[in-house]
């Protein structure tokens, strides 16, 4: 009986959870808001791709603001704000991951009629968030050469509950001894779809992955 009680728990949590996400991306789309819930590991790359992509979408005159999530600290809030994006700083205190109650403060906070671009930046965590969707259009998993070649292996739950990932920091591959052919094959065979390589040292890969969130 109690672990009828842990499940029935658990899945209510999780059922409210879609709830206000729903709610969150109907906001969102009321103002015409391009949406983007980006995952990753812990110095996968995840705050720098948001300032790459946020350079991009201003050259073609887009308005770009981001929610910086964090365990604690204001470390990505402040880098972002430095580069010119919109931000507010989301702390989960000792949870693993934002979820949709905490998304909805956030976007209390921004000015949504001057935004054309959200970038959602998760926890750094490849387990917890993918079983929280925060009513973004779109889902992305970074992960960088630096983790290995096995991280979509290990962690194919989240690929599954992403519409498009990526792989960051191609430009050191070789120095890292890791085989990018690999880990797209592995992509490919638990998602049947194409990952992204990046370097957003460079700027390599950054307009195709734009194109794929549909940016």
């Amino acid at each position: 009986m109690h672990k009828i009680t842990e499940i029935g728990m658990e899945l209510d949590v999780l059922g409210e959870n879609r709830r206000l996400a729903e709610g969150n991306r109907e906001l969102l789309r009321s103002k015409g808001v391009r949406s983007v819930d980006m995952m990753g590991s812990i110095g996968a790359g995840k705050t720098a791709l948001i300032i790459r992509m946020a350079e991009a979408l201003r050259d073609r005159g887009l308005k770009v603001a981001a929610v910086a999530g964090d365990v604690t600290g204001e470390d990505d809030f402040i880098r972002l704000r430095n580069a010119g994006v919109e931000a507010v700083n989301c702390n989960t205190g000792s949870e693993c991951h934002l979820d949709a109650h905490l998304v909805d403060h956030a976007l209390e906070k921004l000015d949504l009629d001057n935004v054309d671009v959200l970038f959602i930046e998760n926890v750094g965590n490849l387990v917890c968030p993918s079983d929280f969707p925060l009513g973004a259009d779109k889902r992305l998993v970074l992960i960088s050469v630096t983790e290995g070649d096995d991280m979509v292996r290990k962690h194919p739950d989240i690929f599954h509950a992403a519409e498009v990932a990526a792989i960051n920091k191609v430009d050191i591959a070789e120095y890292m001894d890791v085989d990018l052919a690999r880990v797209a094959a592995d992509y490919r065979r638990i998602t049947g779809k194409t990952l992204h390589e990046v370097s957003v040292k460079s700027g390599a890969g950054i307009d195709p992955l734009l194109q794929a969130l549909e940016l």
